[in-house]
C-alpha cells in the first residue's frame, strides 16, 4: 500500500510543474544549507523564516548534494539548476513524499498494534488513498512534516508513559527519540510543537500512573532539547532565531473553515461517510470505547477545528492521521461481532469508494 503511494505521490511530480513557490523553497532553502552572502539584517532572501524553517531546508538539500556532486558553482541559481540537474521536480518534492510514505509507515505500525491487522490495514489503505496527503507529499510545504511530527510525537509520548511503568534502562532511547520528534515539530511549525506537547503531556499523565512525578523534569528536557535543535535549524542565528517568538506563528484559534472545506470536498466524500459510521458505532457501542479509539479522537477533532492566525497553514491536514486511526480501529471493532460480514462490505465500500475518488482525482 505504500508503494502505491509512493506510486502516486511520483505520477503527480512527473505531472505537476514546478512553480514560483516551489523555487522559492529551494532556493532559500540552498541559502541556509550553503551560507551565501545574506540580505542586510534577514535570515536568508525569503527574510526571517518564521513559519518554519524544516521544509525549506527539506526542499533545498537535495539540490544542494546535486550541486556538489556535478561539481557546480555555489553561484549557480536554482533556476540555472533546472537545465543540469537531472529530474529536478523529483529531487525538489522527494523529501516531501518520503515524508507523507514515513507518516504512513508510523500510521500502520500504530493501527496495527493496537487494532490488529484488520484496523491497520484499514487505516493505511484510507491514508494511503487520500487526495490531501497526496497532493501535500507532492510540494514543498511544512504541513506534511507537522503532520508526521505531531503523530509521531503524541504516539512516543505514550510509549514512553508506558516506558515509565518499566525498568529505567528502557526510558533513555525513547527519551531521546521524543525530544527529536519534538525538536521536528517545532522546526516544522512552532505552533504544532505547542499542540503536540500539550497532548504529550497529557497522554502521558493518563498513562504513566504512579510515575507521573517524572513528567516535570522530562517536561523540561524535552522542551530544551527541541529548541535547542530549533536554534540549530536557524544555524544558531540568534536574530533570526527570535523571529520566532516576534512574529504571529504560534497564535492559534478556533474555527469551522478547515472542516467545512475537507468534509465538503467530494473527493474525501467517502472517507468522510466512514468518519460519520465510526462516531455513531463509537456512540453506541460501548466494546469500542477505549483508550486506543478515544486518543486518536480525542487529538482528531480539536486539531480539525483548529486554525493559525499569525500565518498560513492546515491544522486540518495534521488531525487527518488520527481521524484515519479512528475510523480503523472502531471500523476493526466492529468486524469482531457477529455482524462481521454486513460491516465487512460496509469496510470495502467504503475503502475502495475513497480509492476510486483518489485515482480519479488524480488522472483529472
Amino acid at each position: 500500500m505504500l508503494f502505491l503511494l509512493l506510486g502516486q505521490c511520483l505520477w503527480v511530480s512527473v505531472r505537476r510543474p514546478l512553480g514560483e513557490a516551489d523555487y522559492q523553497y529551494a532556493r532559500c532553502g540552498r541559502e541556509m544549507w550553503e551560507r551565501p552572502s545574506p540580505v542586510a539584517g534577514y535570515f536568508t532572501t525569503c527574510g526571517n523564516i518564521h513559519d518554519g524553517t524544516l521544509a525549506y531546508r527539506a526542499a533545498g538539500l537535495p539540490l544542494t548534494l546535486e550541486r556538489i556532486v556535478l561539481g557546480q558553482a555555489a553561484t549557480t541559481s536554482t533556476w540555472e539548476m533546472r537545465h543540469e540537474a537531472g529530474e529536478i521536480k523529483l529531487l525538489l518534492r522527494l523529501p516531501f513524499i518520503l515524508a507523507g510514505v514515513a507518516l504512513g509507515a508510523c500510521l500502520w505500525w500504530v493501527t496495527r498494534r493496537l487494532f490488529g491487522n484488520e484496523g491497520g490495514y484499514i487505516s493505511l489503505a484510507l491514508y494511503c488513498f487520500m487526495p490531501a496527503v497526496v497532493r501535500a507529499s507532492t510540494a514543498p510545504n511544512n504541513e506534511i512534516l507537522a503532520a508526521f511530527g505531531v503523530f509521531s510525537v503524541i504516539y512516543t509520548a505514550i510509549g514512553v508513559g508506558h516506558a515509565l511503568q518499566g525498568p529505567r534502562r528502557k526510558w533513555r532511547p525513547r527519551i531521546v527519540l521524543l525530544t527529536v520528534a519534538l525538536g521536528f515539530t517545532a522546526a516544522a511549525h512552532v505552533a504544532a510543537f505547542a499542540v503536540a506537547l500539550i497532548f504529550a503531556v497529557v497522554f502521558m499523565a493518563w498513562v504513566a500512573e504512579g510515575r507521573r512525578a517524572y513528567i516535570p523534569t522530562l517536561l523540561i528536557v524535552w522542551v530544551v532539547g527541541a529548541f535547542f535543535l530549533l536554534f540549530a535549524s536557524y544555524a544558531f542565528h540568534p536574530d533570526a532565531f527570535s523571529y520566532v517568538f516576534r512574529s504571529g506563528a504560534g497564535r492559534m484559534w478556533v474555527s469551522f473553515d478547515g472542516a467545512r472545506w475537507f468534509f465538503g470536498n467530494p473527493a474525501n466524500a467517502a472517507f468522510t461517510i466512514g468518519l460519520v459510521g465510526a462516531l455513531l458505532l463509537y456512540a453506541v457501542s460501548r466494546r469500542s470505547r477505549y483508550f486506543g479509539n478515544t486518543s486518536p479522537l480525542v487529538v482528531g477533532v480539536p486539531l480539525m477545528l483548529l486554525v493559525t492566525t499569525g500565518v498560513e497553514s492546515g491544522p486540518w491536514l495534521w488531525s487527518l492521521p488520527f481521524l484515519i486511526a479512528f475510523v480503523g480501529g472502531v471500523f476493526a471493532d466492529a468486524l469482531e461481532t457477529g455482524w462481521r460480514r454486513a460491516f465487512l462490505w460496509a469496510t470495502g465500500v467504503v475503502v475502495g469508494g475513497q480509492a476510486v475518488l483518489c485515482v480519479v482525482g488524480l488522472w483529472g
